[in-house]
């Protein structure tokens, strides 16, 4: 046993010695970014932007790979589970917040992981079909109120941002209004803009178009600050309930116990990447919010966010799909 424990202890002497010189020569491979969703959507638009601004000062490809399936379990625990060595992250999104609520997940979504940089927030926009007698969130809530149950609102689908949206507006204003799930953003949206359902919370990239068209109302944006692409709209904070948020996050994680030094690396650079004009400008035109936030923001954003959905889930009763 005393063999044993020498050799551990000799083990770990030697790690010790050797990270500070892996971590001065990192990177000496290509990077991977793993985006846990299809390709097409947010948080791919995201990664490739960073990815394509971060390779060259890093001096090796950072590449993007979509690992998409069960809401985004599959290719987060891939990181997860892959050596802390720095050349593994994830691009978490807004399911890293909500999974736990819902699933029974194969890995702890805090400590699990190192946090590298908060890049962005994409606050979701709620809009109206024009024939709803509503151009204010107070008109909306004494709606609400008035007919307990018969407003309805579309989302993505269950369990998505787009419906925990909604679900939290239900919880924060006392009033109750019906689900619609539809098979992604897309689809709903059709339906809104054709008088189905009445209400509905969703990104503003494929949003401002049809408010801009006349084809829906926009009634107020779920975020700390007013939109710069509509600076006219204003916030449901703004509006009569304080605190209120509901937004996708962009986050660059990696394995737990990666080296400080490998972390500060990455996280500098993607923090840099973050804040130049031309990243602030296209995110910007996205519907996102820049934050430029450090690892340790970017970890108690996370834990922030699994603590906001987890009580808008058991209130509401929702279940996975």
């Amino acid at each position: 046993m005393k063999g044993i424990a020498n050799r551990v202890w000799l083990a770990c002497a030697a790690l010790a010695l050797c990270t500070p010189a892996l971590a001065q020569n990192f990177p000496a491979k290509p990077i991977r970014l793993v985006v846990p969703l299809a390709a097409g959507g947010g948080g791919d638009l995201v990664s490739r932007m960073i990815a394509q601004k971060i390779s060259e000062p890093l001096g090796q490809p950072v590449v993007v790979e979509n690992k998409p399936g069960a809401s985004t379990i599959i290719g987060t625990e891939l990181v997860a589970r892959a050596a802390p060595d720095g050349y593994n992250l994830v691009m978490a999104t807004s399911s890293h917040g909500i999974n736990p609520s819902l699933y029974k997940i194969p890995f702890d979504p805090v400590k699990d992981f190192t946090g590298i940089a908060f890049i962005a927030t994409s606050p979701m926009m709620l809009t109206v079909n024009p024939n709803v007698p509503a151009k204010t969130l107070k008109d909306v809530i004494a709606l609400g109120k008035a007919n307990p149950g018969k407003m309805n609102y579309g989302s993505s689908g269950i369990a998505s941002i787009v419906h925990l949206a909604s679900e939290l507006l239900n919880v924060s204003a006392g009033i109750k209004t019906t689900h619609i799930p539809y098979k992604g953003t897309g689809p709903a949206l059709t339906d809104l803009i054709g008088g189905q359902i009445d209400m509905m919370f969703a990104s503003p990239i494929p949003t401002i178009p049809h408010v801009k068209s006349g084809k829906l109302r926009a009634i107020a944006m779920a975020s700390k600050q007013r939109m710069r692409a509509m600076p006219d709209l204003p916030t449901v904070a703004e509006s009569g309930l304080p605190g209120f948020e509901a937004a996708s996050f962009y986050i660059v994680l990696g394995p737990a116990n990666m080296p400080p030094a490998v972390v500060s690396k990455l996280s500098a650079e993607v923090i840099r990447a973050s804040e130049l004009p031309d990243m602030r400008e296209r995110l910007a035109l996205e519907g996102a919010d820049v934050v430029a936030g450090n690892s340790q923001q970017a970890i108690a954003h996370i834990e922030s966010e699994i603590a906001r959905w987890n009580k808008v889930v058991k209130f509401a009763g929702i279940k996975a799909e």
